[in-house]
This record gives structure tokens, C-alpha cells and sequence, in this order.
């Protein structure tokens, strides 16, 4: 009897799951159907977004969006990579267990301090080396990469450390240096892992809000310079959604953003399993 209770309940859990995801696509297709009988697919091209003449256009949104995360995990996989694989085959034991925890720490750390911080100490940081005010995409990439490096680690940490020692041992054994040992044995093995931690980070990336809102400077643009304000789909739909609850057009279009919002995080989910498979 509990045996069944309890597979009841497992499938239970499982279809609720699919059941959300597909309650929340059906209501971004609904809200979102007049701005994309309006504009069309031309939407997600269109750069203008001018709410007092009524022309919603997301591409400005949907480009600080793919950049901002793209060079935030360029910066942070390869960081990060280098970390778990620190943690678990080059520090000394002793010292493991305080690494570790110190890292997961950081990754538990609330986003907005990140954007806190980032403001006061990152942001000055671009603009003395760059010029201008240091609000932009690059101050914003540069903070997500350090906000999502710790999650990275982390995961990447475990899926190592699930390794099987006797095989390690065994490469080890046949005369394998550590470096081969690492590129030929462990990671590989690891990638699974690896791959699950770059998701999640990506997926955190992609929706960031709460940093971004202190580094970005949400001005609806695309701007040829990585260290000119600009406004990500979520930070532009944080910024805007309040005022847009009396204007139908301009909430539509909101929800049209959230709505490719949803697409990018599922076809980047999507491809970078593809791609390690």
C-alpha cells in the first residue's frame, strides 16, 4: 500500500510539473497574441519601442539580452571549470571542506546584493578603464559571470568528485600524467554534470533581474558599445510592467517579450544538450 502511495504520489509530482509549464506557455501565447498579430514576426527585429505612439519593437531587449549572457558565460565556464577541477584534484584535503563551503556560500548569495556591489565598486571599476559612466552591457555581463561562476563550481565540484576513484587510479597506474588523467579521464566523464551546472547557469543568466537593474541602465536601445546603458527582456519588463497595467497594447507587448524569454531559455537549454550529447 505505501509502495503505491508513494508511485501515485512521484506521478502525481511529475505530471504537475509538465502541467505548470504548459499552463504558462498557453497564458504567454494568450496575453501576446495581439502584439504578434500587430507587428508580426517583424517584432522580434524591430528595434523601437515607443509606448506613446504605440510601436512596440523587442529586438533592442532580445540583443542586450543574448549578449549580456553570452560573454557572462564566456567569462565564468572556463573560470569555473578550473575551479571544480582545483577543488577536488589539486588543493591539499585539509583544505577541501573550507573551500568548498566558502564557494557554495557565494552561490547562494541573493542576486541583488551582486547588483548592489557591482554598482558601487564594479561599475566605477568599467568606467575609470573604458570611459563613461561604466553602466552597460560589459558591467553587467562582468557581474553575472561572477554571480553564476559559484553555481558552476559547485556543480561541476560534485560531478567530479562522482567520478570513480578506482579509475582515476587506474589511469594513474598506466603511467598518465595529471593532466591527462584530468582531460582524458575525468572531465569526460564529468561532462554530464558539467553541462547540467551550465544550464542552470545560463537559465539564471538569461532571467536575471535584480542585478541587472543596478548595471544595465535600461534604456531601450541597441548600442553599437558594450559600455552604453541598455535593457535586457527582464529588466525592461520590471521596469515597465506597472505602468502598462492600463494600457493594453503595452502590456501585450510585455508579455511578448516574456513570451521569447521563455523560447530562448528552452532552445538554449535545448541546444547545449544537443551539442554535449
Amino acid at each position: 500500500m505505501k509502495e503505491l502511495s508513494f508511485k501515485v504520489l512521484i506521478r502525481f509530482g511529475a505530471y504537475f510539473v509538465v502541467f505548470l509549464a504548459l499552463l504558462l506557455f498557453a497564458v504567454l501565447v494568450f496575453k501576446s497574441s495581439a502584439t504578434f498579430k500587430s507587428f508580426g514576426i517583424g517584432f522580434i527585429f524591430d528595434s523601437v519601442w515607443d509606448v506613446n505612439k504605440g510601436h512596440f519593437g523587442g529586438g533592442a531587449a532580445i540583443y542586450a539580452t543574448l549578449l549580456s549572457t553570452a560573454l557572462a558565460m564566456i567569462f565564468a565556464l572556463p573560470v569555473a571549470l578550473g575551479v571544480g577541477v582545483f577543488l577536488t584534484h589539486i588543493l591539499a584535503k585539509r583544505f577541501r571542506a573550507f573551500f568548498s563551503i566558502c564557494i557554495e556560500l557565494l552561490a547562494a548569495i541573493p542576486s541583488i546584493i551582486y547588483g548592489m556591489w557591482g554598482f558601487l565598486y564594479f561599475v566605477p571599476l568599467v568606467g575609470s578603464i573604458f570611459g563613461g559612466s561604466g553602466v552597460g552591457l560589459l558591467a553587467s555581463a562582468g557581474v553575472l559571470a561572477i554571480m553564476i561562476l559559484p553555481l558552476i563550481a559547485c556543480v561541476s565540484k560534485d560531478a567530479i568528485n562522482a567520478v570513480p576513484k578506482s579509475v582515476v587510479e587506474s589511469a594513474y597506474a598506466l603511467g598518465a600524467t595529471r593532466a591527462q588523467v584530468l582531460c582524458q579521464v575525468v572531465l569526460p566523464r564529468a561532462k554530464t554534470g558539467i553541462l547540467a551546472g551550465a544550464i542552470l547557469a545560463l537559465a539564471r543568466a538569461l532571467g536575471e533581474t535584480m542585478a541587472v537593474v543596478f548595471l544595465m541602465g535600461g534604456v531601450l536601445k541597441v548600442q553599437p558599445s558594450l559600455v552604453e546603458p541598455a535593457s535586457s527582456i527582464a529588466l525592461t519588463i520590471a521596469l515597465q510592467f506597472g505602468e502598462a497595467m492600463t494600457n493594453p497594447a503595452h502590456e501585450s507587448a510585455l508579455f511578448a517579450l516574456a513570451f521569447i524569454l521563455f523560447v530562448i531559455s528552452a532552445l538554449c537549454s535545448s541546444g547545449v544538450r544537443y551539442v554535449f550529447k
